[in-house]
């Protein structure tokens, strides 16, 4: 070793044993800033959890709902800060799209059944309707359809709905 590497190895040794003598100070305000903040769930944002469709409520930006790809339906009453999973119950986990109604934003429409061709999809059971902002649910068709892209209400009239089905892939 050359004298340059000795002598450095000498004072990083001195240092090292400096350190580990000193006594350990504690950071007692760091307890203090995140005593007051817990764990929560603050969203559809888990594995796999991808946005596949979101719907707005006319009224205002507080009510939004969130289709997951494979996560279900998620509705904020509070612009975000806590959301609610809504299809739980239902038949299907994979949500292809989430629409509302022009004429009234308590119905709504969900596609089940993942938009995004790839690799690895959910398949989905049909399209469904809540007329009490997805408080329930029924499911108005399409079962075997497999991927629903899109729903369309007419809004000159709510009686009149297209759908795009993918069908199975």
């Amino acid at each position: 070793m050359t004298r340059l590497s000795v002598r450095s190895a000498l004072v990083l040794l001195a240092a090292a044993a400096l350190s580990a003598q000193a006594p350990a100070q504690e950071d007692s305000t760091a307890g203090d800033v995140f005593s007051g903040l817990s764990i929560r769930n603050i969203g559809p944002a888990v594995t796999s959890g991808r946005i596949s469709d979101f719907a707005m409520h006319p009224d205002g930006w507080q009510i939004y709902y969130a289709a997951t790809a494979s996560g279900g339906l998620w509705k904020t009453s509070n612009g975000g800060i806590t959301w609610k999973p809504i299809f739980d119950g239902e038949g299907s986990y994979s949500i292809g799209v989430v629409e509302l109604d022009p004429n009234d934003a308590d119905t709504v429409w969900v596609g089940t059944g993942e938009n995004n061709a790839q690799r690895s999809v959910g398949f989905g059971d049909g399209v469904y309707r809540s007329d009490d902002a997805g408080k329930s649910w029924r499911n108005m068709g399409l079962r075997d359809s497999g991927h629903i892209g899109s729903v369309v209400i007419d809004p000159r009239d709510s009686d009149i709905v297209y759908v795009a089905a993918h069908g199975p892939l």
